[in-house]
């Protein structure tokens, strides 16, 4: 089903979490909350939407983390149900797209359902404090229409680094929604 995230809630403070990555080992979120923020990508392996954008997303994130800023993904589908998003296939996935992110594996979906997350993609930029400053599209291209495109989110990023606020013009992601248990 179709759906896109609310509207920046600007200064919302995010909750922290601590999350295995599919090989199991754990990440906390204050180990990847920089001075100059964080990013968190609520993805799935299965979402068209996903697919559609993995590859840029995997290029704007080494952007991101080549100048500080931290970067994280989490998955919160139930895997139960929806086996294209299991743990082993979150590996693959990651390996085919050359995430250089953390892939986390949001099992019980306590921490998707702290932040409010709607779709996958979902993107959450915080400032150095943890607040939310970004809660909007990665790019304005279309599905599989990349060759053009302005990429709000490392421009938003950058922004957020530098001054601690986010654009207050943002444009809502829109993916398939987070599948629920």
């Amino acid at each position: 089903m179709l759906t896109g995230p609310p509207v920046c809630e600007f200064g919302w403070a995010a909750p922290a979490f601590e999350l295995p990555d599919a090989g199991g080992t754990m990440h906390r979120f204050d180990q990847h909350l920089t001075p100059k923020g964080l990013l968190i990508a609520f993805i799935c392996n299965h979402c068209p939407y996903v697919i559609a954008i993995a590859d840029r997303l995997a290029t704007d994130a080494k952007a991101l983390m080549d100048e500080g800023i931290g970067v994280l993904a989490i998955m919160s589908n139930d895997y139960q149900s929806y086996p294209a998003d299991s743990p082993d296939r979150m590996t693959e996935f990651a390996g085919k797209y050359s995430f250089s992110f953390p892939y986390l594996v949001d099992g019980d979906q306590t921490v998707a359902r702290a932040y409010d997350a709607k779709c996958t993609p979902d993107f959450f930029g915080l400032n150095g404090d943890g607040l939310l400053q970004y809660r909007g599209r990665l790019d304005d291209a279309r599905m599989g229409d990349a060759a053009e495109r302005t990429s709000e989110l490392v421009n938003a990023m950058r922004m957020i680094a530098k001054t601690g606020a986010g654009p207050q013009d943002q444009t809502a992601s829109m993916g398939c929604s987070i599948k629920w248990r």
